[in-house]
């Protein structure tokens, strides 16, 4: 059997080499790019000086985004010097939520008048007016109030600065004054649209850019009162006043909450006597804890002070922390005892500490004693009755600790994480792009006013981070290669592997910790994390490592050696890494041609360009902004514009590639007119691509044929040049040896019948060698439809028709045929190309049959990797929490307020049992009831985890291998064989056999649970505890 099942493998290998290597043309190119060797050469890449030259070119034009927002500080703040305040002004300006607004009578309305908006590709297409900029107010601030009105006239000086900053630097987006009264000024104009309620809820002031230029760093703690007397609306707004505290931090602050009452209660246990950094995955799992707060007891606030006073000492002798400002937020409904000795002792006279205290209900009991904490710590009092009073009162405090650095005039420059401003335009049609923010306060320079400390509000600039990686050319880092950027916290700017939106339906949605994803979370293979940090210190260096990189959505795994080198941008927080993979990854290929010669071949209508890449410069001068790379580089070459700027090392690597790749057209169209319908039907496209993003196809059926229309498509983005990645059939193409062909099974999502995969792609890599070094030039390959694959496989296992086994001793010749053989086609990570039933079709062969699967991984064919995924969604159970609320306008807190009235009223029917006046049976109901009507109409959520799941690779040493399993009442034979030149293989089983009694081996993807010390060690940034001791993410420390 084993001789017979070769035989299949060997004749099927050769027919199907046949095919991809004739229509393809691979073993042409090879022979054109063998013919040019003489005249190449491979240059290898120095990548410490790479990523260095990358990061001077990235650090200019992030300072060009510092200038104009400087620009914008000096206009704003001569602008308010020379601006005396009218408190009967009369002004009307261009509100951004009432411009082109008629009334009944078609006459615009006031504040409303016309506003020219066009769309604008640099702005993604939106309607803006680049020569102006309008106002946006919230719902709760009055567009017509003599400070608003004030402070609108003032910064109109900042509209010819907006506009001459733009046409200094075309790469600018959005530019805007943010104002301490509430008002946004924004550049270029827009329609604001307000939400499905009507409302405008945003809010510049509370905004994270707004924040940290108006504040420094600080380490806060929050100490809450849970005593009895906090129960009902108190603890209400208590929580609601913790959850707007927590929005008000950001990545550079530190934060701990105690709860008090007989005890001191950290609310995570896991953070107790530390600090914790204020990043977006603590703030939420701090506003899951609080609204877990119960209150009962007797509070003593003493001790729960003084436990704040020690932490904050500690981290402020050790140098930890936000090394700034350091304050304690006191939330409680009154203090009683004697707290002046704890105050004394621990903060005075040099009052390092600043306390704020917030009074919670309307009692005015206590009011002196709370006062009288804040004002003699530096602090700020103020009492919170209602909802509606948090927001206003909680901003307040960073007025407070904005003071000294208005007074001095620091205008500290400060660079944002990543984030998605989808609020900013949620009701327009918009790409969520990540961005970073570069924001300067704006002071007063009055002299009557300076020692008053007033901030007037924060200008700020948008960064699209895609726009900065564009200086990290992507045919300059090879096949595997990429450039990506962290802050010095350690978080993901911008990562190929950074997976920032979620799938909730048919909608894609932003991840809850999207912009909170550590490098350690992405390139998990640094479990020392040495390169973690190096680069959140700011160093410059290099380090190699052996990687398994995840491609085709997790179900196969490349593995690499990666250098990685790194950085520091220069005046910014964040740095830069560059990474080459060893080998053919580390070479640059240069070819030498005639511009002539490229030209011609160019003009070829089966030649595409990878429109992401820049081989050109077209988004700064609107009139090339329609022009496509191809289009934009012949104009270049032909001197049609000589104004555009173009990568010229890029330009000559394409024009060679057009020269060398252009007979493939004439071999492939001859191919097409002279095509068999019998023996080769089936087979649909060639393609190839280069490394310089040079791609060439041609269709050998006609297009309305085609099963996979989205293939070399922007539908289909895997399979083209993106600027983070080469296309997935050229990545797994160069880890195979040159001529081998890498089969993969495809299908076009929403295709009828459940996508089953009616599509093979197939591809090969094209290799040069010059002294001694070897580099991948292109990859070149076929489509052809799965019925043709299986068709050729049927043929060359079936018994021939002549056989007779009449007078045959023993057994007869096999066939694939025979009911009692199973024969599959399995590809070198296990996913079946080919089964007698067509619906195992796609799946993993472990799945199908787990005794033979189990028998190849012990006899070492295949083996198992296991993988992690620290950006996972895993549902969970709904629990019903307001941790994820945003801060509410008067009009939500209304029908907040309202909601909690008729809910605590109805809970205090059921609480103290009124049963003279209500049955005991309904009770029961009706507190069913109460509780039903609070959950979620999804009872499963989708929230980030972590997850580990298998891969299985096929050892490509071992060509053969058979076995006989024991199945308890009978033995099960297989056979595997190679199929030469590729990478797949022929497996034969016997189908009598029941070998049931072995499970299947399943890609099953497994959330990671924690033991509590390991989730301790989780939840803790690695800068809670001590910059300078990174916390191990090992694999034995971290799992159950």
């Amino acid at each position: 059997m084993v001789i017979k099942v070769k035989s299949w493998a060997d004749a099927f290998g050769g027919e199907i080499y046949s095919i991809m290597t004739k229509y393809s043309g691979s073993l042409l190119l090879q022979k054109k790019y063998k013919d040019v060797e003489p005249t190449l050469k491979i240059k290898e890449v120095d990548g410490l000086e790479l990523v260095k030259k990358f990061s001077e070119e990235m650090e200019s034009m992030l300072r060009r985004k510092v200038d104009a927002v400087e620009r914008l500080v000096e206009a704003a703040e001569d602008a308010d010097l020379n601006h005396e305040f009218n408190s009967s002004l009369v002004f009307d300006y261009y509100n951004s939520l009432l411009i082109n607004e008629k009334d009944e009578n078609d006459n615009y309305v006031e504040l409303g008048d016309e506003f020219i908006l066009e769309p604008n590709e640099h702005f993604n297409n939106l309607l803006v007016n680049t020569t102006y900029s309008d106002v946006q107010l919230p719902t709760n601030v009055y567009n017509k109030d003599p400070g608003i009105l004030n402070g609108v006239y003032m910064s109109e000086a900042l509209n010819p600065i907006f506009v001459d900053n733009f046409q200094r630097d075309p790469t600018l987006t959005w530019q805007y004054f943010g104002s301490s009264t509430g008002f946004f000024r924004l550049y270029p104009g827009i329609k604001w649209m307000p939400d499905e309620n009507g409302v405008i809820s945003f809010d510049c002031r509370n905004r994270g850019w707004y924040i940290q230029a108006a504040t420094s760093p600080k380490d806060i703690i929050i100490v809450v009162d849970i005593s009895g007397s906090m129960k009902g609306l108190r603890m209400t707004i208590a929580k609601y006043t913790i959850i707007t505290i927590l929005d008000t931090l950001g990545e550079n602050d530190f934060v701990n909450i105690i709860a008090y009452n007989d005890y001191v209660h950290y609310v995570e246990p896991c953070f107790k006597g530390i600090l914790v950094q204020a990043d977006r995955d603590n703030r939420e799992h701090f506003k899951q804890l609080v609204d877990e707060l119960q209150a009962k007891g007797v509070g003593t606030v003493n001790k729960a002070v003084l436990e704040s006073f020690k932490i904050l000492r500690e981290f402020r002798e050790a140098g930890q922390g936000g090394l700034c400002n350091q304050a304690i937020m006191l939330i409680t409904d009154g203090a009683v005892e004697d707290y002046e000795s704890v105050f004394e002792k621990y903060n005075w006279p040099d009052r390092k500490v600043r306390v704020f205290t917030y009074l919670i209900g309307r009692e005015v009991t206590f009011a002196q004693n709370v006062k009288w904490i804040a004002c003699n710590n530096k602090g700020y009092y103020t009492q919170i009755s209602t909802l509606a009073d948090v927001q206003e009162n909680v901003m307040e405090y960073l007025h407070v600790l904005s003071r000294p650095m208005v007074i001095n005039h620091d205008h500290d420059i400060i660079w944002t994480e990543a984030y998605m401003d989808s609020a900013l335009f949620a009701s327009q049609a918009q790409s969520l792009l990540l961005m970073t923010t570069v924001a300067m306060p704006v002071f007063s320079k009055k002299n009557e006013t300076r020692s008053h400390g007033i901030l007037l509000g924060v200008v700020g600039s948008d960064v699209p981070l895609r726009e900065l990686l564009k200086l990290a050319p992507r045919y300059k880092l090879g096949v595997h290669g990429y450039a990506f950027l962290n802050t010095n916290n350690g978080y993901i700017l911008s990562h190929p592997d950074l997976r920032p939106l979620y799938k909730e339906g048919k909608k894609l949605k932003p991840k809850p910790n999207y912009n909170s994803v550590d490098l350690s979370e992405v390139e998990w293979e640094d479990q020392d994390e040495i390169l973690r940090t190096a680069m959140i210190n700011g160093e410059t260096g290099y380090l190699a490592m052996d990687v398994k990189v995840p491609v085709d959505k997790g179900k196969r795994v490349l593995f690499l050696t990666n250098d990685y080198f790194f950085t520091d941008i220069s005046s910014t927080p964040f740095s830069l890494g560059v990474v080459l993979s060893r080998g053919h990854g580390e070479y640059i290929l240069l070819g030498n041609t005639s511009v002539e010669e490229g030209l011609h071949d160019l003009l070829q209508p089966d030649l595409t360009l990878a429109n992401e890449w820049i081989y050109c410069i077209t988004d700064i001068d609107p009139d090339h902004r329609k022009l496509s790379q191809l289009e934009a580089m012949i104009r270049f070459l032909t001197g049609e514009e000589s104004d555009l700027e173009c990568d010229e090392d890029l330009v000559q690597e394409v024009l060679f590639d057009a020269v060398v790749t252009a007979p493939m057209e004439a071999y492939w169209t001859a191919l097409a007119l002279n095509m068999s319908d019998e023996t080769e039907q089936g087979v649909e496209m060639a393609f190839l691509g280069t490394r310089a993003g040079l791609m060439r196809s041609l269709l050998y059926v006609g297009s309305e044929k085609l099963s996979n229309r989205k293939f070399l498509t922007l539908g289909d983005k895997e399979s083209i040049f993106t600027m983070d990645h080469f296309p997935l059939w050229y990545r797994r193409a160069a880890e195979h040896p040159p001529g081998n062909f890498i089969y993969s099974i495809t299908s076009e999502e929403g295709s009828e019948g459940g996508g089953k995969p009616e599509v093979v792609t197939v591809s090969t890599s094209v290799a040069v060698t010059v002294d001694g070094k070897t580099a991948i030039a292109a990859a070149v390959g076929v489509q052809i439809k799965m019925e043709l694959l299986q068709r050729k496989f049927w043929m060359a296992t079936r018994q021939p028709n002549d056989t007779d086994c009449s007078g045959v001793d023993g057994l007869c010749p096999l066939s694939c045929q025979d009911d009692n053989l199973n024969c599959f086609l399995i590809d070198n990570n296990g996913f079946i190309f080919i089964s007698k039933r067509s619906t195992e079709t796609g799946k993993f062969f472990g799945e199908v049959d787990g005794s033979v699967m189990t028998q190849l991984l012990n006899m070492g064919m295949f083996r198992q990797v296991t993988m992690y995924d620290y950006q996972a969604m895993c549902k969970t159970p709904y629990h019903h929490h307001s941790g994820a609320r945003p801060l509410l306008s008067p009009i939500y807190t209304f029908f907040a307020v309202l909601k909690w009235l008729i809910s605590d009223f109805l809970i205090f029917l059921l609480e103290f049992n009124i049963c003279d006046f209500w049955p005991s049976d309904n009770l029961a109901d009706a507190k069913s009831v109460f509780h039903h009507s609070h959950k979620h109409k999804k009872h499963d959520m989708l929230q980030p985890c972590d997850t580990e799941y298998p891969v299985f690779v096929y050892e490509s040493t071992i060509k053969e291998t058979n076995g006989l399993i024991e199945c308890g009442d009978c033995q099960k034979m297989f056979v595997a064989q190679q199929i030469a030149n590729s990478n797949l293989l022929l497996l034969v089983t016997d189908a009598a056999c029941d070998c049931s009694i072995f499970p299947p081996v399943l890609l099953e993807v497994k959330e990671v649970k924690y033991i509590l010390l390991s989730q301790c060690v989780r939840l803790c940034s690695p800068f809670c505890c001590s910059p300078t001791a990174p916390i191990s993410r090992g694999v034995e420390d971290r799992f159950l």
